[in-house]
């Protein structure tokens, strides 16, 4: 994959009900300060998604927050940073969050987080972009979304060569280790259009 300058980090806008969630943006956090990755996210003070954009930006990383007008007008906003990208609608900030990023995680968090990270897995498998997609597995969060995928390609709605796109660990260090040797599957739009008429 080589150098990666920025990550997209998709998670909750609550803490969630244990304190590992939060200790584990955190430690992602960290980890990409040291490794000198700056951080794209969706922009808000909110829940996980502030925890790691506070951390990273009080220590001086480079720090993108994208969100919708709608948001920032309910006061939602992370105005400290130097680097906050108003657009106009969900469908702008993943496209600007997609197109500055050169990789994606999802951390614990709810339908946002789960559509966020399904889109731009999609987008993966369609050739779209060639990014790795993990996830951060925080205390088994994500195990029902992983056995839900292990069905998905028992039944044959998930090519094995997709299901293998996505990178799970339990520590940031690991993960991002995994996504600095992604290599992405050969897959390009007409190998897909071609694999639909065999179905």
């Amino acid at each position: 994959m080589g150098s990666m300058q920025r990550i997209s980090v998709f998670c909750g806008s609550s803490p969630g009900a244990d304190p590992a969630y939060a200790e584990a943006a955190r430690a992602l956090g960290w980890e990409l300060l040291r490794r000198k990755i700056g951080l794209v996210y969706g922009g808000g003070r909110v829940g996980l998604m502030y925890e790691i954009a506070r951390l990273m930006h009080e220590s001086g990383a480079e720090v993108v927050g994208v969100i919708p007008r709608g948001m920032v007008e309910k006061e939602l906003a992370y105005t400290a940073l130097p680097d906050l990208r108003i657009v106009e609608s969900m469908h702008a900030r993943k496209a600007l969050m997609v197109g500055i990023s050169d990789g994606f995680i999802a951390l614990p968090g709810g339908l946002g987080t789960m559509e966020e990270f399904f889109e731009v897995l999609t987008w993966a498998q369609l050739g779209m972009h060639r990014k790795p997609c993990g996830l951060l597995n925080v205390k088994g969060y994500f195990d029902p979304v992983l056995a839900f995928l292990d069905r998905a390609e028992a039944q044959r709605f998930l090519q094995p060569e997709h299901r293998a796109m996505i990178i799970v660990e339990e520590n940031p260090e690991a993960l991002l280790d995994k996504f600095a040797a992604y290599k992405p599957p050969r897959a390009d739009m007409a190998r897909w259009a071609l694999d639909l008429t065999k179905s």
